[in-house]
């Protein structure tokens, strides 16, 4: 069966029904010569196993042909001396079907990457492997480097921003966001075969409705929430934040840095939420990794007025208290919105359970929990290591002095360190909050990550009154929430202290979770009283 030039790699137009119909049938579909997609003939195929050797890089080479050079290469084999005749598709079906237990026969070109100059079809695209394409298939939207069996892209110099992919029985899968120097090299972003307008056009919808879900969080009490929180809102690698009128954008997958998604982007926010100022905020981890460039020192948009040096440092209201936000400094995109909702909480639990004399802040960052506490202890102490980050948790100190009622102190020093010093020492809390940053960014970080929070928590327990308040977080994502408390579980057994659970807490509802993506459930927040 000839393979006519310029044919797509895929036939989408088919489906899997059609596949199935062509093997049913004992043929295989192929496009007429004049391309018409309803013109289509059915030819004899020789068994299933000729369909998966089918690539898209096939060219003009015959199936026929195809499969007598890969059996005369396979090692072992004998060179046929005189053709047979064909079989029916019933018996080459049954002859040739595998264990179901087994792996099929794949063809020995398919276990590696071929080559971007072999000849085939104009379609661009990538050829991933079964386990890959399953996990697409139950939902999730990442393919790593290592799952692409085969790859063909036209200028490797210059390679796409988008691609189509395919599983190796060559069904498409959809189209994805394509990252070359990334180990996540496919993020994907439609189950089927689209161009860039059609893209631009689902990253409007997609944004738009993101937005749309996320204004029951605004008020005048808080006007702040992350807008667009990536794979959770269909949007891969993509991250924007609201704080007051200033939009902090992140793009953080290298097919976002096209012109036209940066267009898309600033239409669809001044339309839906008339900001002062859009803003590019870069995360250097993650562009080293993605192999992005570092974006311009200019906004992406801001008004006329907003132009001068202090246009991007801004006020914003959270839970009622005045924060502030300076986008030339700080971590990530600005403060730790995830945690809006837990600053409330640890709040109402002591004020609840009585634990409003003395309270600890470990890793307070720009003073979250701390000014929340604030608003109902007698005195409160924040400890991070970061200077700068402190200096902006006492101008939010001096912004709400007239509703915080306690004195508050910060603290600039090594969390491990001043722990242990004051629980040897034998200071004593009523509250005590613990919000370190992530332990273990990778798998293998995650034994090392679990003996850091088993420690934290161990010098916080010695700490704690009888009936204290103890609320201890983990945004490490790799670091399971069995496995979080568990170390929490063994820092109580140690310290022969008796802890209750109050309460299980995550993200703020503006971190959506996805269960078919479980890398957007991050955030894990305990609430303990401890006897």
């Amino acid at each position: 069966m000839e393979i006519h030039p310029g044919i797509p790699w895929y036939r989408r137009v088919f489906g899997r029904d059609g596949i199935s119909q062509a093997r049913t049938m004992g043929g295989t579909f192929c496009a007429a010569p004049d391309r018409s997609r309803s013109s289509l003939s059915v030819e004899r195929a020789p068994s299933p196993a000729s369909l998966r050797a089918f690539r898209f890089s096939a060219g003009h080479t015959t199936l026929k042909s195809r499969m007598k050079t890969e059996k005369r290469s396979t090692p072992g084999s004998k060179t046929p001396t005189a053709a047979k005749p064909a079989k029916s598709a019933a018996s080459t079906m049954k002859s040739k079907a595998p264990h179901r237990h087994a792996e099929p026969a794949r063809p020995e070109s398919a276990g590696r990457r071929r080559s971007e100059s072999e000849p085939g079809g104009a379609v661009q695209g990538a050829v991933i492997g079964r386990r890959a394409a399953e996990r697409l298939q139950r939902g999730h939207l990442w393919a790593y480097a290592s799952d692409i069996e085969s790859l063909r892209i036209d200028d490797p110099e210059n390679p796409p921003a988008l691609l189509q992919v395919a599983d190796n029985r060559g069904l498409l899968l959809g189209t994805a966001l394509y990252s070359p120097a990334s180990q996540i090299a496919l993020r994907l972003i439609s189950r089927e075969a689209i161009g860039e307008p059609e893209w631009l056009d689902l990253l409007s919808q997609r944004l738009t409705a993101a937005i749309d879900r996320r204004q029951q969080f605004l008020s005048p009490e808080t006007d702040a929430c992350r807008l667009c929180f990536s794979e959770a809102d269909a949007l891969p690698g993509l991250v924007i934040d609201k704080y007051g009128s200033l939009i902090v954008v992140q793009r953080l997958a290298r097919g976002l840095m096209t012109p036209g998604v940066q267009e898309r982007l600033v239409s669809v926010l001044r339309s839906q939420l008339a900001p002062s100022a859009i803003l590019e905020r870069p995360d250097p981890r993650i562009r080293e990794l993605e192999g992005l460039p570092a974006p311009g020192v200019e906004p992406l948009w801001q008004t006329s007025r907003q132009k001068n040096a202090n246009s991007f440092r801004v006020q914003f209201h959270l839970n009622g208290l005045k924060l502030h936000y300076d986008a030339n400094a700080g971590q990530k995109t600005g403060a730790f919105l995830d945690q809006r909702l837990n600053y409330v909480a640890a709040r109402d639990w002591a004020r609840q359970l009585g634990t409003t004399g003395r309270a600890l802040d470990v890793c307070c960052y720009q003073g979250g929990f701390a000014l929340h506490l604030a608003q109902v202890c007698q005195s409160v102490t924040g400890i991070d290591a970061s200077r700068a980050s402190l200096e902006v948790a006492e101008e939010n100190l001096e912004a709400n002095r007239e509703r915080l009622s306690a004195q508050v102190d910060w603290l600039a020093g090594d969390a491990f360190a001043v722990l242990r010093d004051w629980s040897d020492a034998g200071e004593r809390y009523d509250t005590i909050v613990l919000d370190p940053p992530a332990f273990a960014k990778t798998h293998r970080a995650v034994e090392g990550a679990l003996r850091g929070y088993k420690e934290l928590n161990l010098r916080a327990l010695k700490m704690l009154r009888p009936g204290g308040l103890l609320v201890t977080c983990s945004c490490s994502h790799h670091v399971s929430p069995a496995d979080f408390e568990a170390a929490v579980a063994s820092a109580a057994a140690d310290t022969h202290r008796r802890v209750r659970l109050l309460e299980r807490r995550g993200a703020a509802p503006d971190h959506p979770v996805v269960l078919n993506l479980p890398e957007t459930e991050y955030l894990k927040c305990l609430v303990l009283e401890v006897e």
